[in-house]
């Protein structure tokens, strides 16, 4: 009996110190949960008996898990490659100089290189079957990071196992929701995944204008100065290609160092295509313009390309690439490279050192091709002279893009007959 009173008298103490809010809340939250326990459970619908339920089970159909496609689909048609792939390589039983590969410097096909692979094979075996913060680092990933580092003339780098996910994983371990990131209408597609993931806010400006992106800088600033205190918090980044692999073209670096000063924004630069291929000694577009390697906050590239391995690395200063061994996650979550893929950029590092003549004769050709295919009447050229990327488009505009594309797979299929591979 004195239980009683003493409830009540706590349940009296209790709706006097709880806001009324927080009351009806909870009232609110107790009335749905007996609905969902007997009213929404003993109303279930109609039940049917079981010679319906398997009337219904005979007669249902489900949807397909591919939906219809068509068999002239152009992907479904595709080239078999017969050999190995290098400067030249057998597609569909023709001999053809290979154009449409990214191993600019030919390092694909160097002996000494495969060599040193295969001789790591033998040593440490086919993977490390681990991530890089478990079990999967290998002295041969420390051995390329400050290979890599020192090339760069750098503090430190980071080597990832994929070059698509060290751009993608790069940009949101930095730029996250609330931060402005101001990027180049062009941009790859491993960038624009980064900044998907990244949550932050977008701003694209027109591709190398920067007047488009002072103007857009300029919007920002005016954002800003109405709410100070958001803009105290917001972080600007600036993501930029070496040379843009959608059109060829090389960006303004100095334009872009002299706006990251004046507006204070971090440059985030992907040389996955001007790495090994421009300037005298292959350190890319700092190097092809002199510009100080302070000015650029964060350097990422693939190793796809003219070193002619699988991979990619960033570099930058001890505090900016030590980040990303705790928030890169194709750096946490993926297996590390291979070792034998590890090595073959470390000897090929070894090349760019000892043979540093090569990005001079590169750089010649590429002058050539641009000479050569700037002279075609039926095809328009889109790349600047230096780079090893050349777009080139059909000069008459077709009345719609299915009849460009088969005009394009015609062009296409008859140069690989003719011993030329294009893509």
């Amino acid at each position: 009996m004195v239980a009683i009173p003493y409830l009540f008298n706590e349940i009296e103490r209790i709706f006097q110190n709880t806001p009324l809010y927080v009351i009806v809340l909870e009232g609110f939250l107790l009335l749905s949960v007996i609905w969902l326990l007997f009213v929404k459970r003993n109303g279930r619908g109609k039940r049917f008996s079981r010679e319906e339920e398997e009337a219904i089970i005979a007669n249902y159909e489900p949807e397909p898990l591919v939906a219809n496609t068509n068999p002239n689909h152009p992907l479904l048609k595709t080239h078999l490659v017969q050999s190995k792939v290098g400067k030249r390589v057998v597609v569909d039983g023709n001999d053809c100089l290979n154009l449409a590969t990214h191993n600019y410097l030919g390092l694909l096909e160097d002996k000494k290189i495969l060599e040193d692979a295969c001789n790591t094979l033998k040593k440490y075996g086919v993977g490390s079957c681990g991530p890089r913060g478990f079990y999967g680092t290998m002295d041969v990933h420390l051995d390329l990071e400050d290979r890599l580092a020192k090339f760069m003339g750098m503090e430190e780098s980071v080597v990832y196992s994929y070059g698509f996910s060290t751009i993608a994983s790069a940009i949101p371990a930095y730029a996250k929701r609330g931060d402005v990131v101001f990027a180049d209408e062009m941009v790859n597609f491993s960038i624009q995944k980064g900044l998907d993931a990244s949550r932050s806010t977008i701003y694209y400006y027109k591709h190398n204008d920067m007047a488009d992106l002072e103007r857009l800088l300029i919007e920002q600033q005016a954002r800003d100065a109405k709410n100070p205190k958001k803009a105290a918090k917001t972080r600007r980044f600036l993501v930029a290609e070496g040379i843009y692999i959608n059109t060829g073209e090389i960006c303004p670096l100095p334009a872009l160092v002299a706006l990251r000063a004046k507006y204070k924004l971090r440059l985030f630069l992907d040389e996955s295509i001007s790495f090994g291929t421009l300037g005298k000694t292959g350190h890319g577009l700092t190097e092809h313009f002199n510009v100080e390697l302070i000015e650029v906050d964060l350097i990422m590239a693939g190793m796809e390309n003219s070193l002619a391995t699988i991979g990619g690395f960033c570099v930058g200063s001890h505090f900016i690439v030590e980040h990303q061994r705790l928030s890169g996650l194709g750096y946490c979550f993926s297996a590390s490279l291979p070792p034998l893929l590890t090595q073959a950029a470390i000897s090929a590092l070894d090349r760019f050192e000892s043979e540093p003549q090569m990005f001079a004769e590169l750089q010649q050709i590429a002058r050539k091709v641009q000479e050569v295919f700037g002279k075609f009447s039926k095809l328009t050229l889109r790349a600047n002279e230096l780079s090893p990327v050349k777009h080139l488009y059909i000069a008459e505009q077709r009345a719609n893009a299915e009849e460009e594309c088969e005009l394009l797979t015609k062009i296409a299929n008859k140069v690989c007959v003719n011993k030329f591979l294009f893509i």
